[in-house]
Formats: C-alpha cells, structure tokens, sequence
C-alpha cells in the first residue's frame, strides 16, 4: 500500500510519505506513523515471533531427532537446522511466513506421512520456497522480455531469432528448471529471444575487488598535468559524486530498508536510483540483522541516447494515460487507465518509491564563455582579480616580515617612484579598469587612483595597524602584486587575452595553480613563494566566486565593507579548488556546505569551460525495482557476447535500450570493460545504528557498553535529583552536581537560573553562599529547580559549588550545553602544554571510514587544518583536554584510530588532536 501503483490499479499510494506532493525536497524525510508500526512490528516478528517458534520447535522436536537418528547424527541435524532457521529469521523475516504456511500445509494436510519433524520439514521447504521464487523471477523475465508486443530489435539477428524461439518454448521452460535449481543466470543470446543456461555465478556476480581510481593530482606527474591535464573527462570528475552517494547510502540505507522506503528487500536485490543528474544500480549483496552489505554502480550523467529513452521511462507519468484498447474514454479518478494498467504489468521493474530523500549536493553547471563573452564583464572579473590580491596580501600574517624584508624592498624601490608607469603588452584597456589610456599602460597614480580606498578599507580590519598611507611600502607592494597577477593571466593566455578562448585558458591555468614567471619584472616574487601560494592562487579563486555573485548582486560589491564580509564568508564557508585536487575531493567527502571549481572538459572534440556549483543539500531519487533474473541474466550474456564470442561492436544489438526490462542500464553497469559506469564502489556495509532516524524509534545497539552507560546515567539523574529534594538547607553540597564533562573548556564557572530551565554562566558574589532558600533563582542552587522541570535540561560545567564560590572575581567562561542524556562516561578538563607539534593529528576531520568520531560536529569542523588556515599549534600552548581516545575502546565515540591514546585539547577557539605524548600536564584537573 506504500508503493507508488498498489496493486497496479491505483495511481497514488495509500501510504504518503510527507514529501510525496512536494516538487523539490528541503529537509530529511519526516517519519511516518505507518513507518513506525512498520518498525515495530518488524521488531516483534523478528526477535519474538519466530524465535519463539523455533525454539519451541527446538525444544519439541529434539527428542524424536534423537529416536530417529541417534545421538551422534541428532545434535548435529539439531545445531545445523536450528542456526539456519534463526539466521532466516533475522536476515530475511519478510519470506518466513511464507515458508511457514507451507510446511504446515504441505505436511500436515497433504502429505502428512512424509512429514520428518517440523525442523527438517521447514528447513527443506525453506530452499525449496527460495528455488520457486527464483523460478518465477526467471520466467517473468523470459516471458516479459520476449513478448511480440514489445520486442526491440537491436538488429538483424533479433528478428531471425524471435519467430525461431517459438518451437522451443518447451526446452526454453525446462532451462528455466534446471538454470534455478543450481542458481545460474538464463541469458538471451546476443540480446535476442533465444536463452541459454550460464555458469553458476555467486550472489557478488562480479569476481573483482573494485576500487574505481580517480585521476587527480595526486596520482599523476606534474608534466602531465601542466601538458596534457589527465583525468578532465566529465567521467572521471564526476565519480566523486557517486562516491559522495555511496557515503551517504552507507550511513542511511539499512535504516531506511527497515523503514520500509524501499519496499521488501532480499539478498541479491537489484536496485535503480535516478534523479535529475545521478542515475545508479544498487546491488544488495547480504541481508543481515542490522546491516546490510550493497555495492553502488554509477552511469554516466549524460549517458547514451539509448540510456535517456531508458530513464524518461522510469520517470513517465501514468496518469496521463486515458487508453483503453484502442480508445480513449479516460479512466476513473486516482486509478490507471486499462492500458496503462495492462502496460505496467509487462515490465521487469517496478517503481517502489517516488521520492526518496539523502543528503547530497546539487550540481549546477554554467558556461564559462556565456559569462565572460563580453569585455565588461571580463573587466569585472580582472577587477575582482585584483582586489582579491590585495586582499589576502594585506591580511597574510607574513605582511610584517614582507614589508621589512630588504631583499623584497631593493626590487620594488624602482616601483616605488609616484611616476612609474608599467607598459607591458599583457596589460589590455578593455579588461583593466586602472588602464592610462594617455600612459599606454598601468601607472603607480592610476592604480590607487581605483584601489587606494579597497587597501586602506582591507588595513582597517587588520588587528595590527600597517601604514598605507599612498607612499607607504605597503601601496607598492600591492602595486607590484597586482601587475603581477595580471601579468601572469597574461602569460597563461599566451599574450592573447581580447580573445575569449584564450582568456579562460590563462583563467584556467591559473585556478589549477599553473603560474609561469616569464618577466624579469616578477623575480623578484621568488624571495617567498608564499606570494604565490597565499595571495595569487587564492585570488584567482575567489575572484571567480565573486564575478558569480555578480550576476545576482550587482551593486552589493561597491562597498568595500560588504565586500570585505563576503570575501570572508565564502573563506570560511566554502571551498573553491581545482576538481584535480586532492582537497576537492576531500571536502566533497568531509560534506563542505559549497564549493566551486573552473572544469575543462575535453569531449567529442568539445573543448569547452564549465563552472561547477556544489550545494549540499537533501536530494529525492526515485527507486525502481529489478528483477533481479533480468540483471543477473543480461550480465551474464554481456560477458559470453564480448569475451567468448568476440563481439566487439559499440553498437551492438544487446545493449540498445529495451524499455520493458531497462536493458541499456543494466548493461551499462557491468564491469569495465563489458561495460562503462563512471564508478563502482566496494563492497560496503550500512549498519542499523548509523540511521538517526531509526535509533529515535527503537534505540540504539544493545551492548555492554550501552547497558552500562544507561546505569551510570540512570544513577546519575538519581543523585541529582534525590539531592535537590532532600537536602534542607540553603547551601548546596558538593555532591548535587558532579563534574560533568562538556567536551569543552573546564575553567571555573558562575551560574545563574533563566526561564527556561537552563543554565546559564554568569557573574555573582561570594555573598549568596549562604542566602534563603528564595536565593535559589539566582545562586548555583538553581541546578535543582531546573533539573526538575526537564529531563532534557541543559546544564554547563560545575566543577563544585565551593570552588566556584571561592573564586568570585575569576573570568567568566561559557562553554557549550549538554543534555544529561549526553553525560560522558569520564571526566576530563585538565590542563596540558603541548610539548611536540610532531605528534598532532590535524587531518582526522575529514569524515572518512578510517577518522576517528567526534564527540560534536562543531568540534570536528574546528579540529583540522582547513579550520586553522593561517593559525598552528606550537610548542609550549596550553589548553585544556575536552575528548580522549583509547586504542580498541568498547565504545566507537572513544574509539583511537591508532595503536595510541589522542588527546583532544581546546586551545583559544581551535581543537587540536594530539598523541597524549606529546603533551605535558600543567596542573590537575580543575
């Protein structure tokens, strides 16, 4: 009743999901009622119904095994028997009644003297049930893909091979028998009507480990990608994605499954998910209690003419179909039309959800040539060019040492003159805004006649003053820079940057970081070659971003301060790299909010430049349904054709698109090079806990280690609240709220009561130490009042009442508020200098398999590098210790990815991972 056509009658589900009528999704789907009791219920049938069925068998049935077969045979049919039925029950509940039904049938009514004992009795039926359902798979893939109605010759042969398949039809069914017996693929031959029985093949299919390597930076040579530039296929850039998916399938999909959202699901299932970009297989390799293992197969965006047909039949409407026969007298409302419905029923897919919500990112390409067509709008972006320049010249942390560096000042000292004009060809009236058309060049007045105020503004929000005043050093600096940059767009252009063609290949070069210092002019550049990796490189970059928000804000930029903000902004908030670059691919996987790349695709000869826009956000495929005989079969014939029969055609009739059983799909996803998918994942495990959805419904893991959590909280709450109705007195004692670890900073602090039961830090006297018991609204005592009303209450670090009453001048320190539900199971808090910078973990942030788990996703977004930027931890900083990892903890959460204890230590508004030796203690915990 959830599926899009119940029954293949209706037009709309029963069931709706709360973004069925929604045209464009914004949030996580929301859980159902239905999807609730779907839960429970399964939960009951799971763990209750069937292992009480079974073990009552268990129970009742052994001893007659023993009578029957002895005692060496018994035990062993008894434990073989027994592990199967349970495993069944928990990795394939939705099959069990089924098989159930039957051997109470068949045994008990009709041939109740064959009956074994009901063990042996539902173990044999049990295979048998599987073999008949693998049966009727293949035959409803034969039967669907043959029938003459809806036939696609893909060639010739086809239609030679169609009306010859008639007279077989026989041996074709017994093929069907014997190729399920033994759980091999029937593939039709060449694509056509005749089938023949392949190998036995595992439920994997595909005999290969795959891991789909990427091209990037990172695995190629540097001439090859200054000359060549492997690896600028749309293909290969767009694996990332499919990568992004199977993450996101990993952390969410077993929940989903047990949600329902998919429909039934078995071992071996086969599944399509399409959207707007995305097209992918999803094969279910193994069914567990509580994960499933699955294996992601990416198409390629675009695809082939034949896979489009393919795709514009899944998404097709139904309801706009008023057939019956040969005429049109429409069809009753919120049901499908007689054709339509005939029509749904030869098809070896099915569509089981209309709109299924993950987390990914939308990709939105533009033309780089449509938005710099026209020189104005080049000369905004050179603009923008240089004011980036400028900017992260004049916020880098090495300004200082730059402006007093002689080596850089000898150089530049002729720059420096008020009449220096710089005449170089590269430099072009159209595109350069500070251009002296009287000069024939770019002059020293004319430069701060456009950018004076933009340096003075960028030297105002600086923390140390720098003078800037129009003589200063720093104006000449900035001077030289810009000409700099400019001269290096230039170089990259080959001198030829009126042309457009020309233009985005400099612009190109120079966003992936190829910078050619060709002039004499620009040596001097090598004194730090910071300039170009921290102010060059990042300027281009940033420059494209804000020519983009030029075209929804066009006035916005005119003020130096909103301009300033959003430079920053898109810094802190957004990574624009080059899609060859390992930092690409790492934000994409760490799940950045946006990003931004300059692509070059060479394809068909096309040479063409695209702007790719990452946005995160949630994203609704659609999920169909194969049979999975239909799959497993054209597999099979893909490999016989090309590997034992040497087809090699591209064109071949066994690939071109078949509606009916989505031929051209599931083709395409075989592995390279029977087939072309842009990428194929591993083999990865979603486990049941990693869905948030599903553990606010039944929990998480039942373990040990959440037993005991659960007690130590549970006596926690206890203490806290015996303690706030039992004591008499006004003073509090030291033992209403222990030290509770926030995972943040463990300074002494001062609290005060707010409305809505929480507590928050601030300032008081020593003098309330002993007030009435009215004082509870404003002294530390206020802990009790706030704890009763909720057991949600949000509480800071108390170290102790006492200690913070004695200090009543200390600083006041907010740190960030935690649920008693979330109580950490150690203290932490004490104070460490670091000692060896060696030993800090500055890239275990990313999100990735092998990362350890951060106890909040603040800490871990400010626990890296990418955070950092400009700022390292050095030697001798102290701070305080909020998170530790063990090696081979119970607990993931606290979990070491590494054969040594990782220490997590706030210093000033970073986090800083680092080996516990490689910090010393200053002093106790606090």
């Amino acid at each position: 009743m959830r599926k899009p056509l119940p029954w293949l009658c209706f037009a709309n589900p029963f069931f709706r999901s709360r973004e069925y009528n929604q045209f464009e999704v914004r949030d996580a789907a929301k859980i159902m009622r239905f999807e609730k009791a779907q839960v429970w219920l399964s939960c009951f049938e799971r763990n209750i119904v069937y292992p009480a069925v079974f073990m009552s068998a268990l129970t009742r049935y052994a001893m007659p095994l023993v009578d029957k077969f002895g005692v060496l045979v018994a035990p062993l049919l008894v434990c073989i028997i027994g592990l199967k039925l349970i495993r069944t029950a928990f990795s394939d509940p939705s099959r069990q009644h089924v098989v159930l039904v039957w051997t109470l049938l068949f045994f008990n009514v009709d041939y109740g003297a064959s009956s074994e004992t009901f063990l042996i009795d539902y173990f044999f039926m049990s295979i048998v049930i599987t073999k008949v359902v693998e049966l009727i798979l293949k035959i409803r893939f034969i039967i669907t893909y043959i029938a003459p109605w809806q036939i696609t010759w893909g060639s010739a042969f086809h239609a030679f091979a169609q009306p010859f398949s008639v007279p077989h039809s026989a041996m074709l069914f017994f093929q069907a028998i014997v190729s399920s017996f033994f759980s091999a693929p029937l593939n039709p031959l060449l694509g056509s009507a005749i089938f023949i029985t392949s190998y036995v093949r595992p439920v994997k299919f595909w005999e290969k480990d795959y891991n789909t390597s990427r091209v990037d930076h990172s695995n190629t040579r540097l001439s090859s990608q200054l000359d060549r530039n492997p690896g600028s296929d749309d293909n290969n850039l767009n694996s990332i994605f499919y990568e992004h998916l199977t993450r996101s399938l990993q952390h969410s999909l077993c929940g989903d499954l047990m949600l329902g959202r998919w429909g039934p699901v078995t071992t071996g299932d086969c599944f399509v998910l399409a959207s707007d970009n995305l097209n992918a297989l999803v094969h279910i390799i193994e069914v567990g209690n509580g994960l499933v293992t699955f294996q992601l197969r990416g198409l390629e965006f675009r695809g082939t003419y034949c896979q489009q047909r393919e795709v514009e039949a899944i998404t097709e409407g139904v309801e706009d179909d008023n057939g019956c026969c040969c005429c049109e007298p429409g069809h009753i409302p919120n049901m499908l039309s007689l054709n339509m419905a005939f029509g749904q029923r030869w098809l070896a897919w099915q569509t089981t959800s209309t709109k299924y919500v993950i987390e990914g990112y939308s990709i939105s390409d533009n033309s780089a040539a449509s938005m710099l067509q026209v020189f104005d709008l080049r000369k905004i972006l050179v603009t923008y060019y240089v004011k980036s320049v400028i900017f992260y010249a004049v916020r880098s942390p090495k300004l200082e040492s730059w402006l007093s560096n002689d080596v850089i000042i000898e150089q530049l000292v002729h720059m420096h003159d008020p009449g220096y004009v710089d005449v170089d060809p590269c430099l072009y009236h159209n595109i350069d805004e500070d251009y002296d058309l009287h000069l024939g060049g770019i002059s020293r007045s004319s430069f701060m006649g456009c950018y004076l105020g933009w340096i003075q503004h960028c030297v105002s929000r600086r923390s140390e003053p720098v003078d800037c005043s129009r003589d200063s050093m720093l104006v000449t600096l900035c001077f030289s820079l810009c000409l700099l940059a400019r001269r290096a767009l230039g170089t990259a252009s080959h001198h030829q940057t009126a042309s457009l063609e020309s233009f985005l290949y400099g612009l190109h070069a120079l966003f992936k970081g190829d910078f050619r210092i060709t002039s004499q002019k620009d040596e001097w550049v090598f004194a730090d070659v910071d300039f170009l990796r921290k102010v060059v490189a990042p300027g281009v970059r940033m420059s494209l971003k804000l020519h983009q928000d030029h075209f929804s804000s066009m006035d916005d930029y005119d003020d130096h301060a909103a301009m300033y903000d959003a430079i920053v902004n898109h810094e802190n908030n957004m990574v624009i790299s080059h899609e060859g670059d390992p930092a690409w691919r790492q934000a994409v996987l760490a799940n950045t909010p946006s990003l931004l790349a300059l692509r070059h695709v060479f394809d068909d000869g096309a040479d063409e430049y695209k702007i790719i826009m990452l946005n995160k956000r949630y994203l609704s495929f659609r999920v169909i349904k194969v049979n999975r005989e239909c799959v497993r079969g054209l597999w099979a014939g893909q490999l016989q054709e090309l590997i034992f029969l040497r087809n090699r055609n591209p064109e071949r009739g066994s690939i071109q698109n078949a509606k009916q059983a989505l031929r051209n799909i599931i083709n395409s996803s075989c592995d390279q090079p029977i087939g072309y998918p842009i990428y194929v994942s591993p083999l990865s495990t979603s486990y049941a806990d990693s869905n948030p959805q599903l553990t606010s419904i039944v929990g998480g893991p039942l373990s040990f280690n959440g037993i005991g959590g659960f007690i130590r909280k549970l006596w926690t709450r206890l203490r806290l609240r015996c303690g706030a109705t039992c004591h008499s007195g006004g003073e509090p004692s030291d033992d209403i709220a222990p030290d509770l670890s926030t995972g943040s900073t463990a300074y002494p602090e001062r609290y005060s009561f707010r409305a809505d039961g929480s507590i928050r830090s601030s300032s008081y006297r020593s003098s309330f130490s002993r007030g009435p018991r009215s004082s509870l609204a404003t002294g530390p005592i206020g802990i009790r009042t706030s704890l009763r009303a909720t057991t949600g209450t949000h509480i800071s670090k108390r170290p102790s009442a006492t200690a913070s009453l004695t200090q009543p001048h200390s600083a006041s320190v907010t740190t960030p508020t935690l649920t008693i539900g979330s109580l950490p199971e150690e203290p932490h808090g004490r104070l460490v200098q670091l000692i060896d910078t060696g030993q800090v973990y500055d890239s275990i942030n990313l999100c990735r398999p092998i990362d350890v788990q951060w106890p909040s996703e603040q800490m871990r977004i400010k626990g890296g590098e990418k955070f950092w930027k400009d700022w390292h931890p050095e030697e001798g900083m102290v701070g305080v210790v909020v998170h530790r990892w063990l090696p081979n903890h119970p607990d993931p959460a606290r979990r070491s990815h590494v054969n040594r204890t990782i220490l997590l230590v706030k210093i000033e508004d970073h986090y800083v991972p680092v080996a516990e030796s490689g910090v010393s203690d200053v002093s106790c915990e606090v």
